[in-house]
């Protein structure tokens, strides 16, 4: 019921349009959701014990690179990590980041922008850091609790705040908010390709995909009950889906992306410096191209080797 919610929810802000309907309803939310983050770092902060999370957060520690808790050599793992992260934030290889990128008019060189959305995404990233870890510390959770860092430790934070209950019931309505964006997000995604593919209007998208989504989602729903005995490659039917997007289709699609981009084979590189220079604003670093043709993409397939290697243990 409430999946089904959530995707009528998504769906009836897509239906209403890019500047009346994703736009206005998304600007709403993180403006909520920022202030809110504002507030919670002030409190954490200042929790006590919460200096052994700043610490803990803000001081390099560069055996990390090298090795785990348990001491078991993983040279780079934690690089991977973040550049996997990167994929999934900025929707790279799912192809997001283009279709946004393409509502961005002609007047504005998409270098300024691209700067924009990574110093932002970035800035919000680093905030939460600085309300989970020191909160973290303050009440004896584990900083790599996983979920359990927003669950446990952030209420912990509002017990401990004059008017707790209120703000706590605000920031998950907001982060909820959150979540919703990205819902939006890969709604107009996918509304925008049937548009542009096989010239729907954006209402028949929207029909079309609200029944497709629903069915296609069934089987990672049921997973968590009718289907929990299903195991695809050792994992339940959620983490195969999320092993199939993280692993597979974020990387696979990102140096789908890039090699469109920069090979004479598809868009063409000089194509490629054309379209991002027009208009007025920062200059794409275009002397870069041997790095974007020939080392990136050995770079991404890196990546992607090592996800699988980190699923399956190869070496």
């Amino acid at each position: 019921m409430f999946m089904a919610l959530v995707v009528m929810l998504g769906m009836a802000v897509c239906i209403k349009g890019l500047k009346d309907g994703v736009e206005k309803v998304n600007k709403f939310m993180m403006v909520c959701l920022l202030g809110i983050l504002v507030v919670l770092v002030f409190r954490s902060v200042t929790l006590p014990g919460a200096q052994a999370g700043l610490k803990f957060y803000l001081k390099p520690d560069f055996n990390n690179f090298m090795y785990n808790s348990e001491g078991e050599f993983i040279l780079g793992e934690a690089i991977f990590a973040a550049m996997g992260q990167a994929f999934f934030t900025l929707s790279l290889g799912i192809g997001c980041i283009a279709i946004f990128g393409s509502y961005i008019g002609k007047e504005r060189r998409l270098m300024g922008e691209a700067i924009n959305v990574t110093v932002l995404d970035t800035a919000v990233a680093f905030v939460a850091g600085l309300i989970i870890f020191p909160a973290a510390f303050a009440f004896g959770v584990e900083p790599d609790s996983g979920p359990n860092l927003i669950f446990i430790t952030l209420p912990n934070v509002f017990n401990a705040m004059p008017g707790g209950r209120l703000w706590g019931a605000m920031f998950f309505i907001f982060m909820s908010f959150a979540a919703m964006s990205t819902v939006i997000a890969v709604f107009e995604n996918i509304i925008s390709c049937c548009m542009d593919k096989w010239n729907w209007d954006r209402k028949k998208a929207v029909k079309v995909n609200l029944v497709l989504i629903f069915v296609l989602s069934l089987p990672c729903l049921l997973g968590f009950n009718v289907l929990s005995g299903v195991k695809i490659l050792g994992e339940d039917i959620m983490g195969f889906e999320d092993f199939l997007l993280s692993n597979n289709l974020l990387p696979v699609g990102s140096l789908v992306y890039l090699l469109f981009c920069v090979s004479d084979k598809g868009w063409g590189y000089d194509n490629f410096i054309a379209e991002i220079d027009s208009g007025e604003g920062i200059r794409f670093p275009s002397k870069l191209k041997f790095y974007f043709k020939w080392i990136l993409p050995f770079i991404v397939l890196f990546i992607f080797a090592v996800g699988y290697n980190q699923k399956f243990g190869w070496i």
